[in-house]
């Protein structure tokens, strides 16, 4: 089953309609910050927004539904990744977004992540998030070409997988604290392997 409201999230709405769903949307990353996945209802939700549960529940249908809306509109903003000048300080930039955004309080995005293997409707979400996320980054590995740092032919996605790979599972698998070190050295390793040819076809 699709997200209810995802259609409705790439048709941006306007007035009324987006001040109820900005207001819900909010809600909804709060409640999951600091109650998790079990803890997240429609009517916390719709008290916390200030919004009839009864707007909720027609225009979300569930729980699942609303999940599936914070993730679509998160591909509605005007997010690039970093231009640094260099693949190893972009990758470096980019990991360090992720380490911040996964340490950040109340977690929401490691709230969702873990959302996302719960409900269906919200891994649907999830992956269209993901797939935005690195096409927008692809943009990283063809500066990198151009400026001579990488071999062409290089495989984008494959590179900027390996690249943030350490982060989340350090992060999100071993929940281990966040290191300093991590981002830098994590983009190091993936800059020096791809220089070497590990990421062409």
């Amino acid at each position: 089953m699709t997200a209810p409201a995802a259609d409705g999230a790439r048709r941006r709405p306007g007035g009324r309609t987006a001040r109820i769903r900005a207001q819900v949307l909010d809600a909804v990353r709060t409640e999951l910050g600091e109650h998790g996945f079990d803890g997240l209802t429609m009517e916390a939700v719709a008290a916390r927004a200030g919004v009839h549960r009864a707007t909720v529940y027609r225009r979300w249908g569930d729980v699942g539904g609303l999940l599936a809306d914070v993730l679509d509109a998160a591909s509605d903003d005007d997010w690039r990744p970093p231009d640094t000048g260099s693949l190893e300080g972009d990758l470096a930039a980019l990991n360090q977004e992720i380490q911040d955004g996964m340490a950040a309080r109340p977690p929401i995005m490691a709230a969702l992540i873990a959302a996302s293997f719960r409900s269906e409707q919200a891994a649907d979400a999830q992956q269209r998030l993901w797939d935005d996320r690195y096409a927008r980054c692809e943009v990283v590995v063809e500066r990198a070409v151009r400026r001579g740092e990488l071999p062409p032919g290089t495989h984008a996605r494959s590179l900027l997988v390996a690249a943030t790979a350490p982060m989340y599972h350090r992060l999100v698998l071993l929940r281990t604290p966040p290191d300093p070190g991590l981002p830098g050295h994590a983009a190091r390793v993936a800059a020096l392997a791809a220089a070497a040819g590990a990421f062409t076809d």
